[in-house]
C-alpha cells in the first residue's frame, strides 16, 4: 500500500510546480515584458534579459518585440507640386520604444500596423504634393555623381531623362530626396511617439508615372533617344566627310607629286631620245629626209584631198621613184651599174 503522506505529497508537489511555473518567466534578448495584474499594468517594463519572478495566477507577462520592425506601404497615386501624377511606394522601419504606452494605446502588432498605415501614408502624401518631381528623384550631390558617371564613360543621355533636370536647365535643388524623406520621418515621429512607438526611417522604394501618362512618357523618351541617335549620326557623317576630304587632299598631293616626277622622268627621257635621234640622223641627213617623207606618206588617210603643186618638196622622191637617187649611191662605192646610171 502507498503511504498516506505520499498520496498527500504528490498533489502538493504538483501545486508547487504549477505555482512556480506561473510565477517564473524568461525574457530573451529580443523581447521586453509588461506585467499586468487583472488586466492593469503593474510596475515598469522589463527589458533586461533573464529569468524573472511575478505573482502566480494573478499577474500576466505580456511580451513585445524589442527589435526594429518593418512596415511596407501600398503603392499610392499622388500628384506632385508640378502636377505630375506618379505612383509612390514607400517602406519604413520602426520599433516599440515604450511597451507600457504601446500596450495601453495600441495593444498588438496588427493594430500598430494599421496605425502606421494611416500616419505614414498621410505624411508621404503631404510631402510629395509639396515638392516637384525632380526633388523626389534626386538628392544633393547628384552633380558630383553625374560627373563621375561622365568621367567613367557613361553618356549624357543615360544620366538624364524624364523627371531629371538636364544640364541645360540649370535646375538647383531646394531639398532633394534625402531631405524630403528626413522631413517625412520628422513629421511622422511626432504622431507615432504618442503610441509608444519610435520611427527609425522612411524610404521611397519606387516612383513611377501613372498608366495614363506612362505611354506618352515612353514615346517622349523614344523620340529623345532617336534625336540623340540622329545627332550622333550627323556628327559621324561630319567626321566621315572631314576624313574623306583629308584623304582626297593627301591623295591629290601624292598624285601631283607623282605626276611631277613622271614628267621630269619623261622630259629627261625625251631629251635623251632627241639627242640619240639627232646623233643618228645627223650622220645621214638625206636618209633622215627620206624616212620622214615616207612616214608622211603613211599618215595620209584614204579619201584625203590635198592641193599641191607638182614641184612641191613632198613629191621629190615620187618623181624619181624609177631609179634610186644618185646621192644615195655615192657613199657606197661605184659599181658597174652605178657608173651606167651616172653616165646617163
Amino acid at each position: 500500500m502507498i503511504p498516506r503522506w505520499v498520496k498527500m505529497a504528490v498533489p502538493a508537489v504538483i501545486v508547487l510546480a504549477a505555482v512556480a511555473w506561473s510565477s517564473l518567466y524568461v525574457v530573451t534578448q529580443t523581447e521586453q515584458v509588461v506585467i499586468t495584474q487583472f488586466g492593469r499594468p503593474i510596475g515598469k517594463p522589463i527589458t533586461r534579459a533573464g529569468l524573472h519572478v511575478k505573482l502566480p495566477f494573478i499577474q500576466t507577462a505580456n511580451y513585445f518585440d524589442k527589435r526594429i520592425l518593418a512596415w511596407d506601404g501600398r503603392p499610392d497615386q499622388i500628384a506632385t507640386r508640378d502636377k505630375k501624377y506618379i505612383w509612390v511606394d514607400t517602406t519604413a522601419r520602426w520599433k516599440i520604444a515604450n511597451p507600457l504606452l504601446f500596450m495601453e494605446r495600441v495593444g498588438n502588432f496588427q493594430t500598430a500596423q494599421s496605425r502606421l498605415d494611416g500616419i505614414i501614408d498621410s505624411v508621404v502624401r503631404d510631402n510629395v504634393s509639396d515638392n516637384d518631381l525632380v526633388e523626389l528623384v534626386r538628392s544633393k550631390g547628384w552633380e558630383k555623381a553625374k560627373e563621375q558617371f561622365l568621367q567613367s564613360g557613361v553618356p549624357e543621355p543615360l544620366v538624364s531623362g524624364p523627371g531629371y533636370a538636364s544640364t541645360s536647365d540649370n535646375y538647383q535643388l531646394k531639398k532633394g530626396r534625402e531631405i524630403i524623406t528626413r522631413d517625412m520621418v520628422a513629421d511622422a515621429s511626432k504622431l507615432i511617439s504618442e503610441f509608444g512607438m519610435k520611427l527609425v526611417d522612411i524610404r521611397i522604394t519606387r516612383i513611377n508615372y501613372v498608366q495614363s501618362v506612362r505611354n506618352s512618357v515612353y514615346q517622349r523618351m523614344i523620340s529623345e533617344r532617336k534625336r540623340i541617335a540622329a545627332q550622333y549620326r550627323s556628327e559621324g557623317n561630319g567626321e566621315k566627310a572631314a576624313i574623306l576630304g583629308q584623304m582626297d587632299l593627301e591623295l591629290a598631293k601624292l598624285r601631283s607629286k607623282a605626276y611631277k616626277q613622271s614628267q621630269e622622268i619623261r622630259g629627261k627621257a625625251d631629251a635623251q631620245v632627241t639627242s640619240i635621234y639627232a646623233a643618228a640622223y645627223g650622220k645621214d641627213p638625206e636618209f633622215f629626209s627620206l624616212y620622214k617623207t615616207l612616214n608622211l606618206y603613211g599618215d595620209f588617210k584614204k579619201n584625203s584631198s590635198f592641193l599641191l603643186s607638182t614641184d612641191s618638196d613632198v613629191f621629190k622622191y615620187l618623181k624619181g621613184a624609177g631609179a634610186p637617187p644618185v646621192k644615195a649611191l655615192k657613199g657606197a662605192g661605184e659599181t658597174p651599174d652605178a657608173k651606167k646610171l651616172s653616165a646617163r
